[in-house]
């Protein structure tokens, strides 16, 4: 049995003491650990214990045992968290439970061997190398901790961009075995309902920028502070740097006591705890005793915010309370500030801001060999090129076009026809059950007089089923990633009018897509982008508030030659 694995059985069964070394793993160093108890001294802490939590987790009470987590300041020498935190990582698990020995098998097929390597191991190309936070970890503690995120880049090859993942395996690896941290973050990048861990550059972005959303409102009077010391520039490139405050700013015994409560709700505990950062900067710094120079401040604001989270002034029990009492930070609102925030960055078709995540421009608009491949698949197979006089040529050159404004990570995968009316009949209700269950999809129209144009559908035709918090049937669905084009006789791309910021349209800049038993519709306010009947034959085109475009054929009825939908194989 691996040194690791027998070092989890012998952590196990440890009762609660006092002595500090009985509460790490082997691969800790454990002498520069600072022990922080919230108890007065002299009297001692009534904490549940284990036993306590499991009970309430079994039992479904996530509410009870919510609470528990975040009121009982176990100390950081505690030997609870080598139970704890894998049975808290464990309730997010889908799928089939992983059988003994699954890690080692996995080490097996990555390394050839179980055996640690001499040579540093070269992680995946998602983890930022400016982020290995190894805390505490020995030499061979940090070797563990990388075998563990290459293992896990073998078993995700979805992941792309995680900067969080490495630091919060080494924090595992603080009070377990490396197979059964291996189980917990297995858990916790593919988790049943919350989200734990972002797995691409464009999620990275939607979660600083929904801290920088929510703390405009719940720490209005802290961003407002900061933005004052910006020297009247924008406070983004502070709240860039969010998780790190925590990740890589807070005391250990303060980050230990975070990460109690994150292994059972998810992110939103790390949007809480830097709102409460953010809070207590602002108290601490505005104070009539506080060492803090305003100067200094606005010299090096970058780093106002890390620096005071390393000498942060309060306790971990006092950063948990300022971070739990804030009002009306309910989960559904972060979630819809989220949401919409997403759907915002994935109409742009250049991600913003710096430190690596803007893509060159000038490569916007060059094809993959990859993309190559799959237009040459669709070209084959798109039988609206069969009534062209130009032919397959041209049909290519339209779909290279069509391909460039496609956003980038759709371009590799197989395209593949779901739906063609000259296969499959012209019935909507032939539609929906081949194409509703797919997302993406690529909405192509042949009309009579030889116009070519469509749409680009962000979200599953089977949303127009959902209902609401009402039970009713919600009219207009999708998201502002969804685009108009026109591809003959004319080429032109018509994207979603909020890339563009707030256009103070409200509710008409947001139809997206709509559709029942009798017609389907792409875009909305004062006018169709899109509309089509119950028997695919006639459709109208107009100028909508959703596109801004114009009617995407010059007559702007239509009659319909040939209406092909494509998904995307793997998408």
């Amino acid at each position: 049995m691996p040194v690791n694995a027998i070092g989890a059985e012998q952590l196990s069964g440890i009762e609660e003491e006092s002595d500090i070394y009985e509460a790490f793993a082997p691969h800790v160093d454990t002498s520069n650990i600072s022990v922080l108890t919230d108890t007065p001294p002299g009297k001692k802490p009534n904490l549940k214990s284990f036993q306590d939590v499991q009970s309430l987790i079994q039992q479904g009470k996530k509410r009870e045992a919510k609470i528990v987590l975040r009121e009982n300041s176990w100390p950081t020498n505690s030997p609870i968290r080598s139970q704890l935190w894998p049975a808290l990582c464990a309730q997010h698990h889908v799928g089939k439970t992983m059988l003994d020995g699954f890690y080692w098998d996995m080490v097996n097929q990555v390394f050839g061997t179980t055996e640690l390597p001499e040579k540093p191991i070269m992680l995946p190309p998602f983890v930022d190398s400016t982020h290995c936070l190894p805390y505490h970890l020995t030499r061979k503690g940090r070797a563990v901790a990388d075998r563990v995120v290459s293992v896990l880049g073998y078993a995700c090859p979805d992941i792309t961009y995680s900067p969080t993942l490495y630091p919060i395996t080494s924090i595992l690896l603080h009070f377990m075995s490396e197979e059964e941290c291996y189980h917990c973050m297995a858990s916790l990048v593919a988790p049943k309902e919350k989200v734990f861990i972002t797995q691409t550059k464009l999620l990275y972005e939607v979660t600083w920028k929904t801290v920088m959303q929510i703390a405009k409102k719940h720490a209005k009077s802290a961003v407002n502070y900061l933005s004052t010391m910006c020297n009247g520039q924008k406070p983004e490139s502070i709240f860039m740097d969010w998780c790190w405050w925590i990740l890589g700013g807070l005391p250990f015994p303060h980050l230990v006591r975070v990460m109690d409560c994150f292994f059972h709700e998810g992110i939103k505990v790390f949007y809480r705890v830097s709102l409460a950062i953010l809070i207590l900067f602002h108290k601490h710094v505005t104070s009539s005793n506080s060492e803090w120079d305003t100067d200094a401040i606005k010299n090096d604001i970058d780093n106002a915010l890390p620096k005071f989270c390393k000498n942060i002034p309060v306790s971990p029990a006092k950063l948990l309370r300022t971070a739990f009492s804030i009002r009306a930070l309910s989960s559904t609102y972060i979630s819809r500030v989220f949401l919409k925030t997403e759907m915002l960055l994935k109409s742009k078709s250049v991600l913003s801001g710096p430190k690596q995540m803007v893509r060159s421009r000038s490569s916007d608009n060059l094809p993959t060999s990859q993309s190559q491949i799959n237009v040459q698949m669709m070209s084959h197979t798109l039988t609206i090129r069969e009534k062209y006089r130009e032919g397959l040529d041209t049909c290519r050159a339209m779909l290279f076009t069509l391909w460039s404004w496609l956003p980038v990570r759709i371009t590799m995968y197989q395209p593949i026809l779901l739906y063609t009316t000259e296969e499959h009949g012209c019935s909507l209700t032939t539609f929906y059950v081949r194409v509703e269950q797919h997302e993406p999809t690529l909405l192509m129209i042949k009309t009579c007089n030889n116009e070519v144009f469509g749409a680009y559908c962000s979200s599953r035709w089977f949303e127009r089923n959902l209902k609401d918090d009402r039970g009713q049937r919600q009219a207009y669905f999708g998201t502002g990633e969804t685009f108009l084009f026109s591809l003959y006789p004319e080429r032109a791309k018509y994207p979603w009018v909020g890339i563009e910021g707030d256009t103070g349209l409200g509710h008409a800049s947001e139809l997206f897509m709509a559709a029942d038993s009798k017609m389907i519709t792409i875009g909305g306010g004062e006018g169709q982008a899109i509309w089509m009947d119950e028997n695919i034959r006639f459709g109208k085109t107009d100028r909508c508030q959703t596109f801004n475009n114009p009617p995407l054929c010059a007559s702007g009825d239509f009659e319909i030659r040939v209406l092909e939908v494509y998904g995307f194989v793997g998408a």
